[in-house]
């Protein structure tokens, strides 16, 4: 195998580990993504967390 066969194979093997991470951590990012409040419904603040600074 030539040296520019052998980087070529490098990049490209670089390139899919790369997508494969990213797709992972979009993927668990999606499923773990909680919905947002409305804001004309706010939270109210428990008393656990009232009393700390």
């Amino acid at each position: 195998m030539s040296l520019a066969t052998t980087i070529f194979l490098l990049i490209c093997g670089w390139l899919a580990v790369a997508a494969a991470m990213l797709w992972g951590v979009m993927r668990v990012t999606r499923r773990h993504h909680h919905p947002h409040v409305k804001p004309e419904a706010p939270a109210k603040p428990s008393k656990a967390t009232a009393h700390h600074a």
